[in-house]
């Protein structure tokens, strides 16, 4: 499966599925709470015979500490290494059995694990992904290979992606105290230190009923996946969390001016990549500035009309391809994103500059009606769009709880993307994309030694 860029435009992703606001059990999606701290989220969509089954932990590579940077990564390739009632590949092996997929993904955020399947099979995978909720066998052989294939994916998907380790690089240099500044896949040196060890205590400390949301989307009834849910995930114990002492917010400090870095690499081309600090979403009844930033991104980049393909690929031919990016939804600091590849006959200067030219004309003047109702209708396109796919509807439950917000806020944040305003817009580009909170990282090429380019991956995949 295809791992998610931050240069995705998620306005269109995340903002898919209307959500009813009401906690009663003729909502849906229908919301639980277990005696254990489980939160459980059932979405009834009958138009096929499938079932979606999500289990998201609140904690991703944000909170590790320096040392053992990796380790959520690493603990979600273990998970599939067996408990005493399942032996290792026993999970995948059973679900792809009766015709499931299955797989996991590590973010900054969150950890999540998920079976897509028939809507019958939903009691067995509940009861394979509840039994390693709390009864996962960790063992120093079974790490020591599998940390041989976490050290190689990450030479695979970051060292030799010349792009992915510009990315790398690009946000350990912009963030300088808040853990986002750490790659998810962890540094190497890390890695090659880990202990079977550090993962027992990361799955001791967060793999708990209490900091999960188990989320359910298809064909079933809500009333029966509650029982299925109270019958196999209730009997695991809640744990005492890290509290507010051990689990800081560590607020990056002011940026006091840009921040510039080149990478060399081998690559066929040369690539720029900009990032400006943002707000990400925190409140979405009472903040726009999120909603406008998202709006201005969809202004700049996400179909063949906008500004940053018409003016710098189609019309100067500055540059080969270029994009913007910058989603609302996150835990921590967000960020704006630029980028691109000049043309053959152009420099990377000439393009930050083209980049800078479309920025400043947007700070004074502003954009169009036609631009900002363009935007609009494909949000509400998407809305449409996202609900044909119940995976979809599913990840987006799941990252808006795992983001400390709630599934309820879909329509709130649908409602404020649609109550943007074009000088709300100009606003939040005069405001955020100034050089205080740049930075600007160039890839310089170097004769290629096989190495392919991509762009950076954010999320790594156990596949």
């Amino acid at each position: 499966m295809k791992t998610n860029s931050h240069f995705a435009h998620y306005a269109l992703i995340l903002l898919g599925l209307t959500l009813a606001g009401s906690h009663s059990v003729q909502a849906n999606p229908h919301e639980y709470l277990l005696d254990n701290g489980l939160k459980l989220i059932v979405k009834e969509d009958h138009r096929s015979p499938v079932v979606i089954h999500h289990i998201w932990y609140k904690v991703g590579s944000m909170d590790e500490t320096n040392g053992t940077t990796g380790v959520a990564h690493a603990l979600e390739h273990m998970m599939f290494k067996g408990t005493a009632e399942v032996p290792p590949g026993e999970f995948s092996r059973r679900i792809a059995a009766v015709g499931g997929r299955e797989n996991a993904f590590t973010s900054r955020d969150y950890t999540a694990y998920y079976q897509q399947l028939h809507q019958r099979h939903l009691p067995m995978a509940m009861a394979l992904e509840s039994d390693r909720m709390s009864h996962l066998l960790l063992t120093e052989e079974e790490f020591s290979k599998e940390i041989q294939v976490v050290m190689e994916e990450r030479r695979l998907r970051t060292d030799d992606q010349p792009r992915s380790l510009l990315y790398e690089k690009m946000i350990a240099t912009a963030f300088q105290t808040h853990p986002y500044r750490r790659p998810v896949i962890g540094w190497m040196n890390d890695l090659e230190h880990m202990q079977v060890s550090d993962n027992q205590e990361w799955y001791n400390r967060w793999y708990a009923p209490n900091n999960a949301v188990l989320v359910v989307v298809g064909d079933v009834d809500p009333e029966n996946v509650l029982a299925l849910t109270k019958q196999h995930y209730g009997k695991a114990n809640a744990r005492p969390l890290p509290g507010i002492a051990e689990r800081k917010p560590q607020a990056e400090p002011p940026q006091v001016g840009i921040k510039r870095l080149r990478v060399k690499a081998p690559a066929k081309l040369p690539y720029l990549l900009m990032g400006y600090k943002a707000p990400t979403l925190s409140d979405p009844q009472n903040e726009w500035e999120p909603y406008a930033l998202e709006i201005l991104a969809g202004v700049l980049d996400g179909h063949a009309s906008a500004r940053l393909n018409r003016a710098l690929v189609r019309e100067a031919r500055i540059a080969i391809s270029v994009g913007a990016g910058y989603s609302a939804i996150a835990r921590g600091p967000g960020m704006f994103y630029f980028d691109g590849t000049p043309s053959e006959d152009k420099t990377i200067d000439e393009l930050e500059q083209s980049i800078r030219a479309e920025i400043s004309q947007i700070v004074e003047s502003g954009i169009t009606a036609a631009e900002l109702a363009r935007v609009k209708a494909q949000v509400v396109a998407a809305h449409v769009y996202q609900l044909d796919s119940m995976f979809s509807q599913a990840m987006q439950i799941g990252r808006l709880e795992s983001a400390g917000l709630s599934h309820r806020d879909a329509d709130t944040i649908l409602k404020g993307l649609q109550a943007v305003q074009a000088k709300q817009v100009q606003e939040v580009a005069k405001k955020y994309l100034i050089d205080d909170f740049l930075t600007v990282a160039t890839l310089d090429p170097q004769p290629l030694t096989g190495a392919t380019s991509t762009r950076p991956d954010t999320t790594q995949l156990r596949h």
